[in-house]
């Protein structure tokens, strides 16, 4: 790796930025990919589809997605903390288990997500006008879930050795194909949901070769062999002894959304339409705070591998005071762009009055969330999982959802739906802070 990119040595604000830029250039390309699917199905197929696509679809692929997101994140924990050890023998274990395991796992998630579609849809009060839709989306979603599996593993390693770049290269490529393939099959040949549906797996499908491509080539450290691609014991336990809570903590999260997602449903669909429009616009915040969040956690990861703890907690300092500084500027340009940016999407005025009226009460409240992103990211790369998992499993998703079936009845509306966000961050960014200053100095490496 280039000297000047050295996670574990130079100067610590620059060796972050280093790191993040590539990954919030990437998630920027990958927010333009999934956008690009509901300004072609909200222009040019019309709202209930927009609403399929953003609705109920949006949060069961989040849930899946995000589990395996988790469970990927035991890997790079694990990846890095046997790079910043210079553990050649270890590193490539992990790295053929952790393949492995995107396979097999890739394939029963098809099975199951194929069988469950229409009995989730259902249970979640999926408008019968948009159902079809959206039956139709995940069916062809899910065939193609190993793929989206496999490039969220591999893209996961090459960031925890360092490799924040060659990610950003797949997403832009990628980005573009995808973008010219919804025209395509949509505009031109007028698949509707299904054409944006097929453009997605086929994006997927690319991304996952590349990735695989990329990790295949000779390393002093690593190299990903096929041949080689299986259990090992020692690894598949250390990596889903840090990815099994990351993955318990991401389905709390969107199991409480896809709850939330359920009062939504019964709005209406231009709430409905709304609703999933907002999480395409203020995905543009999430992108920067759980970009540092990345970044945090493999810098964690490494520098405590090498052994260099005073590095691992100043950085974490320094990365709360860039992403608070992210964050506010974000939601500030995005509260200020409501109307302007709701009309990419869509032409219903009510649809973009009701969304605009979201944007402008929940951006305000957002910057709670920061200090629950990077202390987290943080503790994971430093092994602690646990704790953390069970402070958002509480302070997150239980207080969304007792909010939800305790408040909501007596006060029904988007607005009591909404003020669930800020109390919940508001209570776990104090429980965080105090887990962190009596906890993150005692923290033990995983490997030890």
């Amino acid at each position: 790796m280039d000297e000047k990119n050295q996670i574990t040595e130079g100067v610590i604000w620059k060796q972050l930025l280093i790191f993040f830029f590539p990954i919030v250039i990437g998630t920027f390309f990958q927010q333009i990919y999934n956008t690009a699917d509901s300004i072609v199905v909200g222009r040019f197929v019309g709202k209930e589809a927009l609403a399929a696509v953003g609705g109920s679809v949006n949060q069961i692929v989040n849930l899946v997605v995000e589990v395996f997101v988790g469970l990927t994140s035991g890997a790079s924990v694990i990846v890095a903390q046997f790079y910043g050890a210079k553990d050649k023998k270890n590193l490539n274990k992990t790295l053929h288990t952790s393949y492995a395991f995107g396979i097999v796992t890739g394939f029963v998630v098809a099975v199951v997500g194929l069988l469950v579609t229409n009995t989730v849809l259902e249970l979640m009060k999926t408008p019968q006008e948009l159902m079809a839709d959206s039956r139709l989306y995940l069916h062809i979603y899910f065939c193609g879930m190993i793929f989206n599996i496999i490039y969220n593993m591999g893209a996961s390693i090459l960031r925890a050795v360092g490799d924040s770049r060659r990610p950003l290269y797949v997403l832009m490529v990628t980005c573009g194909l995808n973008i010219v393939l919804d025209i395509l099959l949509v505009v031109i040949f007028r698949l509707g949901v299904m054409g944006v549906a097929i453009a997605t797996v086929s994006c997927q499908g690319i991304s996952s070769i590349l990735v695989t491509a990329m990790l295949m080539k000779e390393h002093p450290l690593f190299q990903l062999k096929l041949r080689e691609i299986r259990f090992y014991r020692v690894s598949l336990n250390s990596v889903l002894r840090i990815g099994i809570p990351a993955a318990l903590e991401a389905t709390m999260y969107t199991i409480a959304n896809l709850i939330i997602q359920v009062f939504v449903n019964e709005l209406g669909t231009d709430t409905v339409a709304a609703w999933g429009t907002f999480a395409k616009i203020d995905a543009v915040y999430w992108m920067v705070v759980n970009a540092f969040g990345i970044s945090i956690t493999t810098f964690v990861g490494q520098n405590y591998g090498a052994g260099k703890v005073k590095r691992m907690r100043k950085s974490v300092g320094i990365c709360l005071g860039m992403s608070y500084a992210g964050a506010i500027l974000v939601s500030g340009v995005l509260y200020a762009l409501a109307g302007p940016l709701y009309r990419l999407f869509t032409t219903d005025e009510n649809v973009v009055r009701i969304g605009v009226d979201m944007m402008h009460f929940l951006l305000p409240s957002y910057f709670m969330y920061v200090v629950i992103g990077i202390l987290s990211g943080a503790l994971r790369g430093a092994g602690r999982v646990l704790v953390p998992m069970l402070l958002t499993c509480g302070g997150v998703c239980l207080i969304r959802i007792v909010w939800m079936f305790g408040v909501f009845p007596g006060h029904p509306g988007i607005n009591t739906i909404m003020l669930s966000y800020p109390v919940s961050w508001g209570i776990t960014a104090v429980l965080f802070i105090i887990y962190y200053f009596r906890k993150f100095p005692k923290v033990k490496n995983v490997q030890e």
